[in-house]
């Protein structure tokens, strides 16, 4: 499901629950979607974090080193999971 249906669909439930006319089941399906929008918008937001680069006025790159650490071990797992894949296919 993509982010559209996955939010049209929290802010139906969100509707019928505000409206008292939520059941069981559907307490339990707005809990889930609710985790799976924070999981991929989580992982967005991680995403554009990981790929900008911070420039000051002078064009020195002073992007934070957590930034600079986090991503290259996200392409240290990247290559890992190439190389794996790889072997795999022998």
């Amino acid at each position: 499901m993509d982010s559209d249906q996955l939010l049209k669909r929290i802010n139906e439930l969100a509707a019928k629950k505000k409206a008292s006319t939520i059941t069981e089941e559907e307490l339990v399906e707005q809990k889930e979607l609710r985790q799976v929008y924070l999981k991929q918008f989580r992982s967005a937001f991680n995403d554009i974090i990981l790929n900008t680069k911070v420039i000051d006025p002078e064009g020195t790159d002073v992007t934070p080193q957590a930034v600079r650490d986090a991503k290259k071990k996200q392409e240290a797992e990247q290559s890992k999971k190439d190389a794996d894949s790889t072997d795999a296919d022998k």
